[in-house]
């Protein structure tokens, strides 16, 4: 039997996990991530925790076929990463750093496409041939499964889909700095934006107006509660993600869609407000995709980072 570790490297903290060669986990922790002097010691902080687990547990460096790392940026096929703008990285060889330090093999992929590689294989996505995920949390990322491979692109950049021109005839600028992007209404900031623009154009009594900073969770709560204007929110945002999710399919044809993020803890409740919209939209052949929301929840990058090194390294 063969172990390997999956790392999840996040701008607040990074998750390790432990598995054996079945991609069952076995061990997980987690440490801050260090991103003073632009992220300079973040690498050597990963390879000392390492080093700290393996001698704790007496593991033998010859039992370990390697380490799967997903990072918050572009990533191509060679392991080359294009600029993490949260972590203060520009371009670098992440694997052949990480490696230097720990001694062991190391792959590397962009994070939100690791989270879909490990719900591919250990979530919702099991026994799917081909699959979009769409993490809808602070902004939107994606994933594409073809195959059981991830689908990396010219540049790495494949699946960056919260930049996809939903409205153009936006007029106020998104925090991207460009206007109508999928990311300024179907992130879990972009319906508090919905939101917080409907109340200050309608009169409608909500709950919501009592709460002088809601969230996306104050949103769906009072919907739930059958708030008229939270339900009306929802529903302008339903409809703007179903069009987005279909414009998606019209291009990837997935055979799913799986919905991960703090909007999918919303759970049914989302896929039954989505899918009339997405329907409506969607080219008529695409329209019976079905929707899941993802399993695996903040463990889906550690479970994609060692199914990447199991791709890698096990033969």
């Amino acid at each position: 039997m063969k172990y390997g570790f999956g790392v999840d490297l996040g701008g607040t903290f990074v998750k390790l996990a432990y598995f054996d060669q079945t991609g069952a986990m076995l061990d997980k922790w987690q440490i801050p991530t260090d991103t003073s002097e632009n992220g300079k010691n973040i690498l050597p902080d990963i390879a000392a925790s390492l080093s700290a687990y393996r001698k704790a547990h007496a593991i033998d460096d010859r039992d370990i076929l390697g380490v799967g790392i997903g990072v918050p940026g572009p990533v191509d096929e060679s392991g080359i990463v294009n600029c993490c703008v949260n972590l203060g990285w520009g371009v670098q060889n992440v694997a052949q750093a990480l490696s230097s330090l720990t001694g062991l093999a190391v792959c590397v992929g962009n994070d939100a496409n690791l989270a879909a590689l490990g719900e591919w294989g250990k979530g919702s996505g099991v026994g799917c041939k081909n699959m979009l995920m769409v993490t809808l949390g602070t902004g939107i990322g994606g994933g594409i499964v073809l195959d059981g491979k991830i689908l990396y692109g010219a540049h790495g950049a494949a699946g960056e889909i919260g930049n996809i021109i939903i409205n153009r005839s936006e007029t106020q600028m998104h925090t991207s700095g460009g206007y109508g992007c999928a990311e300024q209404y179907c992130s879990a900031n972009g319906i508090v934006f919905l939101a917080k623009r409907y109340l200050e154009n309608c009169s409608t009594p909500s709950q919501l107006r009592e709460l002088p900073d809601f969230t996306c969770k104050d949103i769906f709560s009072a919907a739930k509660d059958g708030d008229c204007a939270a339900t009306q929110i929802l529903d302008q945002f339903y409809s703007l993600f179903g069009q987005f999710l279909a414009n998606l399919c019209g291009v990837l044809n997935p055979a799913l869609i799986v919905l991960g993020g703090g909007v999918s803890k919303a759970g049914q409740t989302l896929v039954d407000g989505v899918r009339p919209y997405f329907e409506h939209y969607a080219f008529h052949a695409q329209r019976a995709t079905e929707i899941r929301i993802a399993a695996l929840g903040n463990d889906a990058g550690v479970y994609g980072a060692f199914a990447l090194a199991l791709q890698h390294f096990f033969k």
